[in-house]
């Protein structure tokens, strides 16, 4: 007899209706035989704002929904509120705004043998008035990055967390960073960094629908700063001495690099567009090492609106 799978689906919300879609899509999730799923949803605002949406939805949905109240306006409360409350043999996350495709939890349990962690892609859809070189250059997708044949961060929009993993037990997200984001690469570096394995799943795929809001290049520049301070403070550690002016002078370097080829194909919007964006992030790296406090991301009405994602 195959041993029952049970699965803690996670749901950190902040002022989103969209969290009714993302439930209906798990309504319509194909669950493998043998695994039992319930959905945790955490409401990160002041005061439960999303509580009566979330009692509809514990009427209509497939599944048991457990509600957690996590104020105020930091992620990482949320997110470690999931995981207090989280008994099942694997904790998953899905933001609030993404909606699981039929085969999502099927293709990450598949891939979960051997591995603390699994990521899956979420693949951006963009609205109809979105920029053409946007569309084209696929911007706002998140995916893993590979370094030298292994994953070694990562993100909570689309991961399972193999929860008996003694890596995975206590971890927890820091709070300091649930302000400005990065509270996840933080959190998965350091679960590379201690020995963990971060498999991916090609075919767990999420869709993360692109608002208007975030549709600019104003918005992805924010975004790519931010992802670079987390990198210069996070990953690399906060160098002192001859090893930071080594670290800045490098990172400056990159920017300059990335800022002077984006104006040798200036004629390309995407290819410009995307070696600019690098170069700010390589910015944002100078920043980080040089310790500038980073940008508030989470808890205030345009964060329930845009999105901040990991590194």
């Amino acid at each position: 007899m195959t041993t029952p799978v049970t699965v803690d689906i996670c749901i950190c919300t902040f002022r989103r209706p969209q969290l009714a879609e993302t439930v209906r899509s798990l309504d319509a999730m194909t669950v493998p035989d043998g695994v039992s799923v319930r959905l945790i949803i955490a409401d990160n605002d002041v005061t439960p704002s999303a509580g009566d949406l979330v009692r509809r939805l514990q009427t209509q949905s497939r599944y048991a929904i457990l509600f957690r109240h996590a104020p105020a306006r930091n992620i990482s409360i949320a997110r470690n509120a999931c995981l207090d409350a989280a008994t099942g043999d694997f904790a998953a996350f899905i933001d609030d705004d993404e909606t699981a495709s039929p085969g999502w939890l099927g293709a990450l349990l598949a891939k979960a043998e051997g591995a603390d962690a699994v990521l899956g892609p979420a693949q951006a859809a963009y609205e109809p008035g979105a920029p053409s070189w946007m569309r084209r250059g696929d911007f706002h997708s998140t995916r893993p990055v590979w370094v030298n044949g292994e994953i070694r961060t990562g993100y909570t929009c689309n991961v399972l967390l193999r929860r008996a993993s003694p890596l995975i037990a206590q971890r927890r997200f820091a709070l300091s960073l649930g302000r400005s984001g990065g509270e996840d690469t933080d959190y998965f570096t350091a679960l590379t960094e201690a020995g963990g394995r971060i498999a991916y799943a090609e075919d767990a795929v999420v869709g993360d629908p692109v608002p208007a809001s975030r549709a600019s290049f104003a918005w992805l520049m924010k975004r790519r700063f931010r992802m670079g301070q987390t990198h210069g403070r996070v990953v690399l550690g906060a160098p002192k001495g001859p090893a930071l002016v080594r670290q800045v002078a490098l990172a400056a370097g990159k920017a300059g690099a990335c800022f002077a080829a984006a104006a040798a194909v200036a004629w390309s919007a995407p290819r410009r567009n995307r070696l600019a964006l690098r170069g700010i992030m390589h910015a944002g790296v100078v920043s980080g090492l040089l310790g500038v406090r980073e940008i508030t991301q989470y808890g205030d009405i345009d964060a329930a609106e845009g999105k901040a994602d990991a590194a």
